[in-house]
C-alpha cells in the first residue's frame, strides 16, 4: 500500500492522509519505514513534496495534514498556531468512566532518565495544557473516550489520560506505568497495540471553504467500532 491509497483528501493546498499505526511520521533516527523516507509517494505531479503540518506518534492512526505550496504552509502555521484548527481523537481508557464529560487542565513537561528515555509529566512548572474529553461508551473496564485538546502539546492525550482521567490509553507502552516508576524492563502490550486515533480534522482557510476530514476508527479497535456505527 502506498501512501497516495491512504488519501482522505486533496486539492492544490492540501493533503490529509488516514495514517495507520505503526508508521512513523519522522524517519527514525535507528532506521524503519516513514512518511518522511517515502514522500515522494504524495508528490501526485507537484515539483515539490508536501510538507507535514503537525505530528502524529507513530503508533496513533489517523488525520494526518500536509501542505503541497509555500502559501499553504504558512496559512496552515498560521491557525495551528492560534488554535484554530479542530482535532478530534477517540481512544479507549483502561477504567470505566462514571462522568459523561469532562476537561482535564494540567500543565506538562519533558522529563527523562537513563532507564526510560523521555517521557511527559505533569509538571505545574511546565506547558498550559488543556483536554476536553466526552464518554462515548463503557465496556469491561473499559472506556471509549472522545479527546479534544485546546493545546497541543506532546504526547497530551496520552499524558492527560493517564495522569487526569487516572487510567492510561490501552496499549499506551510509556503511560501505563506509575510516573514514578523508573524501573527497566518491558511491558506485555496487547496485539491490538496503542488504541488512540485522530478521528476527525478541521482546518480553516478563509475564503475558501474549510478542510474538514474524518477518519473512519480502523478495524484494531474490535468491539468499539459498534459504539460508533
Amino acid at each position: 500500500m502506498t501512501l497516495e491509497d491512504l488519501i482522505l483528501f486533496i486539492d492544490g493546498e492540501a493533503i490529509v492522509i488516514d495514517k495507520p499505526a505503526g508508521l512513523a511520521v519522522d524517519a527514525p533516527r535507528l532506521g524503519g519505514d516513514s512518511i518522511e523516507r517515502r514522500i515522494g509517494e504524495l508528490t501526485l505531479g507537484f515539483a515539490r513534496p508536501p510538507v507535514a503540518m503537525h505530528r502524529l506518534d507513530r503508533d496513533t492512526s489517523g488525520c494526518l495534514l500536509f501542505a503541497r505550496n509555500p502559501k499553504a504552509r504558512a496559512r496552515f502555521q498560521q491557525a495551528f498556531e492560534q488554535g484554530a484548527v479542530e482535532k478530534t481523537y477517540l481512544a479507549v481508557i483502561d477504567k470505566e468512566l462514571t462522568e459523561e464529560e469532562g476537561t482535564i487542565d494540567l500543565p506538562v513537561a519533558k522529563f527523562s532518565t537513563p532507564a526510560r528515555g523521555w517521557r511527559m509529566v505533569v509538571d505545574k512548572g511546565g506547558k498550559d495544557a488543556l483536554t476536553h474529553w466526552r464518554r462515548i461508551g463503557v465496556a469491561d473496564g473499559q472506556s471509549l473516550v472522545e479527546f479534544k485538546p485546546a493545546t497541543g502539546r506532546t504526547h497530551q492525550i496520552r499524558v492527560h489520560a493517564a495522569r487526569g482521567l487516572g487510567a492510561a490509553i490501552v496499549g499506551d507502552p510509556v503511560y501505563s506505568r506509575d510516573e514514578d516508576d523508573d524501573e527497566p524492563g518491558e511491558m506485555v502490550l496487547p496485539d491490538s497495540g496503542m488504541l488512540l486515533h485522530a478521528s476527525r480534522l478541521v482546518v480553516p482557510r478563509s475564503p475558501r471553504d474549510p478542510i474538514d476530514v474524518t477518519a473512519p476508527l480502523p478495524e484494531r479497535f474490535g468491539r468499539w467500532l459498534d459504539f460508533v456505527a
